[in-house]
C-alpha cells in the first residue's frame, strides 16, 4: 500500500516491555477512541454509502479489539485510566485543511496513515513478546491494523481521484513522520 518514512526505533519497544501495564492500559485508550472516530466518522458523511458500512464494521471491530484489550488489563489487576489527548493524533490533525472535500479527503488519509503507524508498532511488539497468548493477540492486532490502513486509502480513493490521494498522501507521510520522531519514548502506542 504505501510506507511510513520513519520506523519507530528500538528504545520503543524496550519502553514499551519494561512497562506494558502501562502500554496496556495506552492500547485500551486508543482502541476506544479508534471506535469513536469511526463513529463520528460515519455521522459526518451519512450521505456516502460505502463510507457509512465501512465505519459501521470499523467501530465493531474496533470496539471489540477494546473488550479484548480490557480482558487482559483484567488478567493483570489494571484498570481504565481517565481518556487524555493523543499528541500525536492532535499535531497530524491539524494539518487538515478546511472545506468539506479537502477536510474529507484530509481526514481519510490520515486515518489511514494512524493505522499504519498501529500496524508497525503493534507488529514490532507482537514481535519482541515471548510465545504465548500476548504474542498471538499482537499478531492479529497488527493484521487488523494492516486491513484498516487499506480500508482509509481505498474508501479515499472511492472518493477522489488517484492522483490526488497520492499527492496528499505523499504530503502527509513527510509531516507524519517528522510528528512520529519527535515523540517522547514512552509506553505508549503514540
Amino acid at each position: 500500500m504505501f510506507k511510513l518514512r520513519y520506523n519507530s526505533p528500538k528504545a520503543w519497544v524496550d519502553a514499551v516491555m519494561n512497562d506494558f501495564d502501562t502500554f496496556l492500559v495506552d492500547h485500551a485508550a486508543a482502541e476506544k477512541k479508534a471506535s469513536g472516530m469511526a463513529v463520528s466518522m460515519l455521522s459526518h458523511y451519512p450521505d456516502r454509502q460505502e463510507l457509512v458500512m465501512a465505519m459501521v464494521d470499523l467501530s465493531l471491530e474496533e470496539m471489540v479489539h477494546f473488550r479484548d484489550v480490557l480482558k487482559l488489563m483484567n488478567k493483570r489487576g489494571l484498570i481504565l485510566a481517565p481518556d487524555t489527548k493523543d499528541a500525536y493524533v492532535n499535531k497530524l490533525r491539524k494539518h487538515m485543511r478546511q472545506g468539506s472535500e479537502l477536510y474529507m479527503l484530509d481526514r481519510l488519509i490520515i486515518a489511514g496513515i494512524i493505522e499504519a503507524r498501529g500496524c508497525e508498532r503493534f507488529g514490532l511488539i507482537a514481535d519482541a513478546l515471548p510465545e504465548g497468548e500476548l504474542k498471538g493477540f499482537y499478531k492479529a492486532i497488527t493484521e487488523s491494523e494492516a486491513r484498516h490502513e487499506s480500508l482509509f486509502i481505498d474508501l479515499a480513493r472511492t472518493y477522489f481521484e488517484d492522483s490526488v490521494v497520492d499527492a496528499r498522501l505523499d504530503e502527509l507521510l513527510d509531516v507524519e513522520a517528522e510528528i512520529c520522531a519527535a515523540l517522547p519514548i514512552q509506553a505508549a502506542l503514540h
